[in-house]
């Protein structure tokens, strides 16, 4: 390579690295937002859903064939990234093939797995091209992911097509090079590769000049197609590439079903009961809010959830009040959190801190129609692949809702009142409540 070369890769690199935490900044501090809430609880269990979820993607093999092509995708981008390394200290220090005489007959092995990681990337992304464009299951063509969500599946798969064809087309026009002993490539012998040589007569033609200008073509394409791919990241669902990892470890260690109670309400009902137990200051029961309006009263972990959310629909599929056609939908609830953070952030950017825009997360992005259909049934908690809850999000919410805005269907306040007043959601005397089994 050379030095001008050098030097225009190093300022490339530079500008993507820094654009890349630049945003990654950004992004931690939109879940920053949030509330504080602990976590750190039982580090061996929070690893070992690190590796079960995260890195195994356990909940994924509900589905097998899905599964094991979903996991080609993410071994492929994640092992094959060590030949990136190898491409990005070749662009830094001028080299070539920089593993290449250290590891000797290893270094054959080792691009072989790549490549047949990259033969495997290249057809599961066929395959979940044609489910997305040509099956059109239900969950990828719902009108939550209408415009720019369903677009963004569809060019990660076909960048990822193009990153494993460049790099087996590099790889195929290398070692044929090195064959002809040609300019710096006679230097070098790795032996041909697996794949790639398969493409030797597709290139045989070619002369060396032209052949060597094929070479380094699909070399800085791969690079700065990786470079794009690394600053497209944090504006993709494909984030959770990334925030799978954390959001495992801080996955809801408590049973599923548990719902968590409000203390604020458990000292009001306490205080009811033994009134001995109140406070003489009035100014200690006070409380700040029930529930959520905004981003700024959920927790850090919520923010986390949406950010890595992985929009693959398995939550609305699995909801009951989305499959009968009610407005909910679970996925929508968390894009909606995630869009009102970079919303925020914009605010945040322009003025220096948050000023007042007048919205809200509730109403302006989600309303009171989505979450009076939830119905608590946790699918959408059990179904997620990434350990995410919706489900917190609705239920603060709804709180606010609720509790803040007195805003609940009839049905809804009559009930309320028959709990309050008779210890049952119906209209029915404590006293009576078992003159049901009595005869006539």
């Amino acid at each position: 390579m050379q030095p001008i070369q050098q030097i225009l890769f190093t300022i490339i690199a530079f500008i993507a690295i820094w654009l890349f935490a630049k945003k990654g900044r950004e992004i931690r501090g939109n879940i920053l937002l949030g509330k504080d809430e602990d976590y750190s609880d039982h580090p061996p269990e929070r690893w070992r859903q690190v590796l079960l979820i995260a890195l195994g993607q356990k909940k994924m093999f509900r589905k097998p064939l899905v599964a094991v092509l979903h996991f080609m995708i993410y071994a492929g981008f994640i092992i094959i990234n060590i030949e990136v390394l190898e491409i990005f200290l070749d662009g830094l220090f001028g080299t070539h093939r920089i593993f290449s005489k250290a590891m000797g007959v290893t270094y054959l092995g080792l691009i072989n797995s790549f490549e047949f990681l990259a033969v495997a990337v290249l057809i599961s992304c066929i395959a979940f091209l044609a489910r997305r464009n040509i099956l059109k299951l239900k969950r990828f063509i719902s009108h939550d992911l209408d415009g720019w969500p369903r677009s963004d599946a569809n060019y990660i798969l076909i960048t990822e097509i193009i990153l494993m064809a460049l790099f087996l087309t590099l790889n195929a026009s290398d070692t044929l090079l090195q064959q002809r002993a040609y300019g710096n490539y006679a230097g070098h012998s790795t032996g041909n590769f697996f794949f790639s040589h398969l493409l030797h007569p597709v290139l045989n033609n070619l002369r060396d000049p032209a052949l060597a200008a094929v070479e380094r073509s699909c070399w800085w394409m791969h690079i700065l197609g990786i470079f794009a791919f690394l600053n497209y990241l944090p504006y993709s669902k494909h984030l959770h590439i990334i925030l799978a990892f954390p959001n495992a470890y801080y996955s809801r260690l408590w049973p599923k079903a548990e719902m968590k109670n409000m203390p604020q309400v458990q000292k009001e009902v306490l205080y009811a009961l033994q009134p001995e137990l109140a406070p003489a200051s009035t100014e200690a029961t006070n409380h700040s809010k029930f529930g959520a309006k905004d981003i700024f009263d959920l927790s850090w972990r919520n923010l986390l959830d949406a950010y890595s959310c992985t929009e693959c629909g398995r939550c609305s599929a699995a909801c009951p009040a989305t499959q009968t056609g009610k407005k909910l939908s679970p996925r929508k609830i968390m894009m909606d959190t995630r869009d009102r953070m970079e919303d925020i952030r914009k605010n945040i950017n322009k003025n220096g801190e948050y000023k007042e825009d007048g919205k809200s997360l509730l109403h302006d992005y989600i309303t009171a129609e989505e979450l009076r259909a939830c119905t608590s049934c946790m699918a959408c908690v059990e179904e997620c692949p990434v350990n995410i809850s919706p489900l917190e999000i609705i239920f603060d919410l709804r709180h606010y809702l609720v509790m803040e805005e007195s805003s609940a269907p009839q049905e809804w306040n009559a009930m309320f009142g028959n709990v309050e007043n008779n210890f049952a959601p119906w209209k029915f005397s404590p006293e009576d409540r078992d003159k049901w089994n009595q005869d006539g």
